[in-house]
């Protein structure tokens, strides 16, 4: 990443745009192979309370002296299950970041805004750093950058469905409207998703299932990483306007015959 092209979450100046899930590879070696590729800002770990102990020492044994760890509340219904949860990460992991998700319907996996406000208001008084998973909506992403969410992260399209942006609009006004950096969580497919996401205003992108269950996993990765260079820089650029009629690149005075 460029040193003149910063990008920062709550004072803390990341190595990239890029945010690198940890489940659903074949083997830990692709999953290290895959991560090597991407060079992930952060890489996020699921944080179950049943077995918090057990689980996640494997992949911070593997991972934690490499990139930086974001956990996860992945799986909770409640805003008092989300807030115990990010309670056991931080005294586990020893961070205060936490990526906030509070699913409202176990099919579509969309967030429950009340309970995730309530949550992220409820963690950020207790000092953590907020990034919250949310809908595609600028009216939700305003309130919980109002309770001091250091991030929003909203969705793309479904959780795992490769969409990839299915509400450009909606993404290119949150990422006008927001205080905070806008990083796109869920629903990318592959890196022209991503790069589209870039191009909308995103500062980062979330990629988990996109890399993990792809034919190769490491070759996604590396594309992904590409991708959300490549959509930064056509941003920073600027698009010419679209138009409706053909305009020619080259000149039409002095041609042969005129």
């Amino acid at each position: 990443m460029s040193s003149d092209d910063p990008f920062i979450i709550a004072g803390t100046t990341m190595a990239s745009r890029l945010f690198v899930g940890s489940a659903r590879y074949p083997n830990q070696q692709v999953m290290l192979d895959a991560m090597a590729a991407a060079n992930p800002c952060m890489v996020t770990m699921s944080i179950r309370r049943i077995s918090l102990e057990g689980y996640a020492e494997s992949l911070v044994d593997l991972l934690g002296d490499r990139y930086p760890i974001l956990p996860n509340t992945a799986g909770c219904v409640t805003a008092r299950d989300a807030v115990l949860t990010a309670e056991l990460a931080r005294e586990a992991l020893n961070t205060n970041w936490i990526k906030l998700e509070l699913i409202g319907d176990r099919e579509l996996l969309y967030p429950d805004v009340e309970q995730l406000v309530h949550a992220a208001d409820e963690l950020v008084r207790k000092g953590f750093v907020v990034l919250p998973y949310c809908n595609d909506d600028p009216v939700t992403c305003r309130k919980l950058a109002d309770v001091g969410c250091s991030a929003v992260m909203p969705l793309g399209s479904l959780i795992g469905s490769g969409r990839g942006v299915a509400n450009p609009g909606g993404i290119e006004l949150i990422c006008a409207r927001s205080p905070v950096p806008v990083v796109l969580d869920a629903g990318i497919g592959t890196a022209s998703d991503a790069a589209l996401a870039m191009e909308l205003g995103c500062d980062a992108v979330m990629v988990d299932t996109a890399i993990a269950k792809s034919h190769d996993p490491v070759r996604m990765a590396g594309g992904m990483k590409a991708a959300v260079e490549a959509g930064r820089l056509a941003r920073l650029a600027g698009r010419i306007p679209k138009r409706n009629m053909a305009e020619p690149s080259s000149p039409q005075l002095g041609l042969v015959g005129t």
